[in-house]
């Protein structure tokens, strides 16, 4: 079964012990960030720094002239990643054995909504999203097509794995998050996570809703919610909040733009990859869902793209949607944290894949090599050894 191994530039480069480290995982892949999001990260082996601060969503490679006079454009990193830093840390794992593969943060990017607020997502109380770019604006599309492509063909690589390639919302996380008091739920979450940004108002308008009272109807919605009511679950619930034809009509504009994005960065990626570039999307086969593993329809999806990475943190169950579409040479790989610190269980490494594959799962994705205590790791190398 094969396994890959999450792995950020600065885990590697400056340490020249990390890429033989990683190969002696077991793995025979490596996920490697090449446009990522700010964020602060742990590097508990390497020889120069034990943290590492970026600070702001950016590119870990140098940009080529597409991004010449655009407003929207990614930014390079500072000193967290200076130069080609993806460059360097691929050459260095590919020389230990290891076949490298991209993976690329699309539409969590805070530092674009703090320079441009009206690319953000905006909710029904005005309330502007600086982390979550508007996947319905047509330059903010533009741009991460554009990004797509260029962040996922990276030299020597194999292959891409495409994060946040849909609707991004309210949750995780934004800065020092304190957004937990109320209990949300998943309605909470998605009535919280609806746009009303101009480009998604005139959405609503070709649905038949009107904006100025869909978002009325949302805020009326959600004060049960900020009183404590318990989550009714799932789809019923938002369908109880917000009433069932406006929350199909919404749906329906979102899941529809969606797939347009995704269909769009994906022929973007191929038009610009060698033949066999492998095209993944990180996702949730819930279409309401948002984030990091945005939601999609499996069916869609799998003929779009060549295969998704599904969460699994919470177990496996996100996996059979999937599985039951699967067409042949398409892949399906579980994403299994193995950092006990945050989450995980690198000790139950090889009886959560055991499990992964019998509803489905073609693969392993290992979250995540750089930040991994040395205990972990050496639970991994047992754990892929008895996989």
């Amino acid at each position: 079964m094969k396994a890959s191994a999450f792995v950020y530039p600065w885990d590697v480069n400056g340490d020249p012990r990390a890429p033989g480290r990683i190969a002696a995982l077991g793995v025979g892949q490596v996920t490697l960030a090449a446009a990522y999001h700010s964020t602060r990260a742990l590097t508990p082996r390497h020889p120069r720094h034990r943290i590492v601060t970026a600070e702001h969503a950016a590119v870990l490679y140098p940009v080529d002239s597409r991004w010449d006079g655009r407003a929207l454009r990614p930014h390079p990193a500072g000193d967290w990643a200076p130069g080609d830093a993806y460059g360097e840390a691929s050459a260095a794992l590919a020389e230990a054995g290891l076949e490298v593969h991209s993976w690329v943060v699309l539409a969590h990017n805070s530092r674009l909504g703090a320079e441009h607020p009206d690319t953000s997502v905006v909710n029904a109380y005005g309330d502007r999203y600086p982390w979550a770019p508007c996947i319905a604006q047509p330059a903010t599309r533009a741009y991460l097509v554009d990004l797509a492509a260029e962040a996922a063909v990276r030299p020597g690589a194999a292959g891409t794995e495409l994060e946040s390639l849909g609707w991004y919302g309210l949750q995780h996380l934004h800065a020092h998050d304190k957004t937990g008091g109320v209990g949300l739920g998943e309605a909470g979450q998605y009535l919280m996570s609806l746009c009303f940004c101009p480009a998604c108002r005139a959405g609503y308008g070709e649905r038949g809703l009107d904006a100025d009272g869909l978002a009325a109807a949302v805020r009326t919605a959600l004060e049960p919610v900020w009183q404590g009511l318990p989550d009714d679950g799932g789809w019923a619930g938002v369908e109880k909040l917000l009433g069932a034809e406006p929350a199909a009509a919404t749906r329906a504009w979102r899941d529809a733009t969606a797939r347009s994005l995704q269909e769009e960065a994906v022929a973007a990626v191929r038009a610009a990859a060698p033949e066999g570039f492998q095209v993944l999307l990180h996702a949730d086969p819930v279409s309401f869902h948002v984030g990091a593993n945005p939601g999609v329809d499996p069916a869609h999806i799998l003929s779009v793209a060549d295969g998704v990475v599904v969460p699994c943190a919470g177990g496996p169950a996100l996996l059979t949607p999937f599985a039951a579409q699967r067409r042949p040479s398409a892949v399906i790989a579980a994403n299994l944290t193995v950092v006990s610190g945050m989450g995980g269980s690198p000790g139950t490494l090889a009886a959560d894949a055991a499990r992964a594959r019998e509803l489905g799962a073609t693969e392993i994705r290992l979250y995540h090599a750089g930040l991994a205590s040395d205990g972990d790791l050496e639970d991994v190398r047992e754990g892929l050894g008895a996989v």
